[in-house]
């Protein structure tokens, strides 16, 4: 009986190594081109279009908003006259103080 489970065992791992399989087999994705350290791929024309589009669009939003909503970079508030503090909220003791 053992002999009989080993001989079939023998057979299967033959035919196991019969089936030659590449060792260093490379995955194959559908995502893109290559990229390489410092290698990258060049742009299409579509996508520089679409990036300087993009950026340019920004920097308006940026630059508009610095322009007319300076408010919120500054604050909303009325800026203290410095000639309306007294004495007293500027720390300075009375003239007559020793």
């Amino acid at each position: 009986m053992i002999i009989s489970r080993g001989v079939r065992l023998l057979k299967n791992l033959s035919s196991v190594s019969k089936q030659r399989t590449p060792i260093n087999k490379m995955q194959i994705r559908n995502s893109g081109g290559e990229c390489f350290y410092r290698q990258v791929p060049d742009a299409s024309k579509a996508e520089m279009i679409a990036a300087h589009t993009v950026g340019g669009v920004m920097w308006w939003w940026i630059l508009w908003h610095l322009w007319h909503d300076w408010g919120h970079i500054v604050g909303e508030f009325p800026y203290p006259e410095p000639l309306e503090w007294t004495d007293q909220e500027l720390g300075i003791p009375p003239d007559d103080y020793d």
